[in-house]
Order: C-alpha cells, then sequence, then structure tokens
C-alpha cells in the first residue's frame, strides 16, 4: 500500500497540575471536569502507545506499523540505530499550575536503572500568561555538596535559575538539568522516548486524598549536571517562509516554520520521518500526485520516511514545528 502523513488519536494525561487549555486552546476533545496536563501526540511508550487515526491505517499502533513497516515509516538509518522502538515522544502541555522540580537521567543512567532511553528534550512556548516564569538550570555555581545542603534546609529556590516566558520562547533541556514549567504556560515538547522522571521538590502539595507524591531526591542526586550555563534559552530570530532551526543533537533537530505561500520539502536525502506540529493557523500537505491532508492548529502529524517529496500549502498563515532525526 502507499504511505499517507499519518495523525494519532492524542492520548489525555490528567495531572494535579493540568487545566483545560489543551481543549480552549488546542481544541482537543477531552472531558472538561478533568486536569488534563498532557496530550500526548506521539508515543511509542509502554502501555501509552499511539493509536492511527486516519486511512487506511486507521486503529494500527504506532508499534504495528515499525513492525510491518520498518525503514519504510522510520527511515533506514532510524531503523538500523533503533530498531522496532519509536525514538520519540512528542506532546503538548498545559500548565495551570507550576510542575514539580525535576531532572531526567542520560541513556546511561536510565539503562543501568531502568532499561530505558534517558531523557533529552525540548520546549517551544505556545501561550504563556502575563508573568509566567519557567525553571531552568543553576543561577550559580553549583556542587552537589551545596546541593543537598539547600534541599534539606527547605531552599532550593534559592540556587535555581528562574526565566520569564513568552509565546514562542524556546528551551532545550538535556538530560541532567534540573527543570520545571511554571503555572499558566501552554507548550509543545519534543522528547527522546522515555517517561522517567526524578522529582526533587513538588512545591509541598497533595493530591484530593491528601497524598504527596512520590520524590525521588536520592535518585536525582547522580543524574544531576551541575554545571550553571551562562544562557538558557535558545536565541533565534525566523523569517517567513524559512525554517529556522531551534535544536539539534543526536535524539532529533527542531525547526520552526511560519508561512504564507507553497513550501516544497524535499527529504529525499534525510533518510528520517518527518513530524510537523501545527502550533497556529492551518495548512494542507500535498503528496503522492496531489493526494492531500488537512492540519490545523493543536494536530500533528508524522510523514512517512518513504514520503520524500511534498509541498506544504497554508490556509492564509501558519506556523508549525518540524521535526526529524
Amino acid at each position: 500500500m502507499q504511505l499517507y502523513p499519518i495523525k494519532f488519536t492524542p492520548i489525555a494525561k490528567e495531572t494535579i497540575w493540568g487545566g483545560n487549555k489543551l481543549s480552549t486552546v488546542l481544541s482537543k476533545d477531552f472531558p472538561s471536569d478533568k486536569k488534563i496536563g498532557e496530550s500526548w501526540e506521539i508515543s511509542g511508550v509502554k502501555n501509552d502507545i499511539s493509536l492511527v487515526a486516519n486511512g487506511d491505517l486507521k486503529g494500527e499502533s504506532l508499534n504495528n506499523l515499525i513492525l510491518n513497516l520498518g525503514a519504510r515509516l522510520l527511515g533506514e538509518k532510524v531503523y538500523q540505530r533503533f530498531g522496532n522502538e519509536f525514538p520519540l515522544l512528542i506532546k503538548f502541555i498545559d500548565a495551570n499550575d507550576a510542575l514539580s522540580i525535576q531532572v531526567h537521567p542520560d541513556d546511561q543512567l536510565a539503562k543501568e536503572r531502568h532499561d530505558s532511553f534517558g531523557k533529552t528534550e525540548m520546549w517551544y512556548v505556545l501561550d504563556a500568561e502575563k508573568d509566567a516564569n519557567l525553571i531552568v538550570g543553576f543561577n550559580q555555581e553549583v556542587d552537589k555538596q551545596i546541593y543537598q545542603q539547600k534541599l534539606e534546609e527547605g531552599k532550593l529556590e534559592d540556587i535555581l535559575n528562574a526565566e520569564n516566558v513568552e509565546n514562542g520562547s524556546c528551551y532545550f533541556i538535556p538530560a541532567g538539568r534540573v527543570h520545571a514549567i511554571g503555572k499558566g504556560i501552554l507548550l509543545a515538547e519534543i522528547q527522546q522516548t522515555s517517561d522517567i522522571t526524578y522529582r526533587m521538590y513538588d512545591w509541598n502539595r497533595v493530591d484530593k486524598s491528601g497524598n504527596s507524591r512520590e520524590l525521588h531526591t536520592e535518585q536525582a542526586v547522580d543524574a544531576i549536571d551541575y554545571a550553571q550555563e551562562k544562557e538558557y534559552a535558545t536565541q533565534y530570530s525566523s523569517k517567513t517562509n524559512e525554517t529556522t532551526q531551534l535544536a539539534s543533537c543526536e535524539y532529533f533537530t527542531t525547526n520552526r516554520l511560519v508561512f504564507d505561500k507553497l513550501i516544497d520539502c524535499d527529504y529525499s536525502d534525510l533518510d528520517s520521518f518527518v513530524i510537523y506540529i501545527c502550533l497556529d493557523g492551518e495548512f494542507e500537505i500535498n503528496y503522492n500526485d496531489n493526494e492531500k491532508i488537512q492540519v490545523k492548529k493543536g494536530e500533528s502529524v508524522l510523514i512517512p520516511s518513504e514520503l520524500d517529496n511534498l509541498t506544504l500549502n497554508p490556509i492564509g498563515k501558519a506556523e508549525c514545528l518540524e521535526v526529524y532525526l
């Protein structure tokens, strides 16, 4: 069969800090009476495998697609590297309240402890309320001893770097970097396929049953990168109808594209699947001799590696992220 751009049914994740912007801003069909903090757009995480939402493959799991299609879907180099595991997890996150202060292990530590990939990720802010901020890295030189002392004293925030954000703010979060999304932020997250998070501090919150969430303070100590960076935010400038690179690492490359005219995409030298995450507006993908599929704000679509030539046609003006390996 001929392959086509594949959409998946979003997976709703109820959280203690979630809100309703995934429904009201991104038009997700999620329960209005629940705090939905995350929409897992494309996931190969065990027990949370995405299901195809469109076309002849509707209802098939992402895992089955990889088993049956292999390099046709992923690209030869990606398939050789990751086999039948999808390497990325794509999310939208609605922080109606602050997330816990946390850190993720790198590949080596995650393999030793959990037989898993580590988690390097990036954030792109879609919507930020006035004075919204997030935590990323340290604001001074820190070592393990200083960190543990501040944690024990309940003064961890004293050494953490907090930054105000606005629509379009972008952050690359390598494994080991301490971070927390602040209240009033809606963002897109691109990350390695991993659901391992070490919570260091959770603002003394309790759930509706009066229970605190589990912390992983001892596990976090050896996962943290204690280095202080001069700058944490990604600085970029972009031109309409041209892609702008936001992040590039061994796990993914992410570009931003704002366009108001037809864009020709030639991926014949890429040897990777491509994911489009529509952040604003809507556009058509033209493929396979003028077949079309429409992508709207809040939707994500997986382009199989086999579809290496296509065009993007905005309906008015559109903004999207382009992700590949």
